[in-house]
């Protein structure tokens, strides 16, 4: 066996698995605070990364100004979407929630091939292309800057998710809401919060994901691999987020190596059937999470 092709292949699969966790650590946060399965996640990462193409692209912003823009306004698109579409059905069956993130996954593609078409397109970059080298080991350049600044991301959120007092706001949320509205939080609010602070960082990881490999409308389909991680890490753990993370992007590597491109996603699928079969819950979710 070749073991330094096997070290380069298991350490891009570990790369890849860090902008899964960022992308499931969006998932999660909505699931945490308010038992939203947003299925729509992928769709808010491909908005992200095309509100980044027109500010940098199209408007001809310069970086440092187009990317928080592109997160600031995709915080706005979270807020709306809370406000308009998901508030609304609060109290109603999980699955009518469920089938309405459904739906809006065919408004947001419609909405990108409105404005900028179905042709792919491609980001400027703002990340080195410098090889990276590890001994003889090499690791494209976007990603492994990618999973960097992904990791430096996740844990700034944690962080401040930690010590800032809406974070500790949604935590008291996330754990029992009848408690939280007891002793005077604003329950609505940290819905609203969770569902911008959602999308902001699906708009980080949208950016990273463009940047590697272009947009196109169909890039939604980065959040099947991202539903496939929350389920194997448990829907309601961030921990299980970052984890699942790992162990999918690991997966996906190896298989796309050694068994082909066509058969990395059935690998992850196996996966899953797995973990789901010894626990039901997830590798770190709750045993109460309803299920669809």
């Amino acid at each position: 066996m070749d073991w330094a092709y096997l070290f380069e292949i298991s350490l891009t699969g570990i790369a890849s698995g860090g902008l899964y966790a960022l992308a499931a650590l969006a998932f999660v946060l909505v699931y945490k605070a308010t038992r939203v399965v947003n299925i729509a996640i992928g769709e808010m990462l491909m908005m992200g990364a095309y509100l980044f193409f027109t500010f940098a692209a199209m408007w001809a912003l310069p970086l440092w100004l187009a990317i928080p823009a592109a997160v600031l306004a995709s915080g706005v698109l979270g807020a709306v979407i809370e406000r308009t579409i998901i508030r609304p059905l609060l109290g109603e069956p999980p699955i009518s929630v469920f089938m309405v993130t459904v739906g809006l996954t065919s408004v947001l593609i419609g909405i990108v091939e409105m404005i900028w078409t179905a042709d792919q397109r491609r980001l400027p970059d703002f990340m080195p292309t410098q090889p990276i080298m590890l001994g003889e080991v090499f690791l494209a350049p976007k990603v492994f800057w990618g999973s960097v600044i992904a990791v430096v991301f996740i844990a700034t959120v944690l962080l401040v998710f930690r010590f800032w007092r809406g974070g500790v706001a949604l935590r008291a949320t996330a754990s029992d809401q009848a408690a939280a509205y007891s002793v005077g939080i604003n329950v609505p609010r940290v819905f609203s919060l969770a569902w911008v602070v959602s999308a902001m960082i699906a708009a980080v990881s949208g950016i990273i994901v463009g940047s590697i490999g272009g947009l196109s409308s169909s890039m939604g389909v980065f959040g099947l691999s991202v539903l496939v991680v929350v389920i194997v890490g448990g829907l309601d753990s961030v921990l299980g987020a970052l984890i699942g993370g790992l162990v999918i992007g690991l997966v996906e590597a190896l298989a796309g190596a050694y068994l082909g491109g066509e058969y990395k996603l059935l690998a992850t699928f196996i996966v899953l059937v797995v973990i789901l079969m010894i626990r039901p819950y997830g590798l770190f979710g709750t045993h109460e999470i309803e299920r669809l």
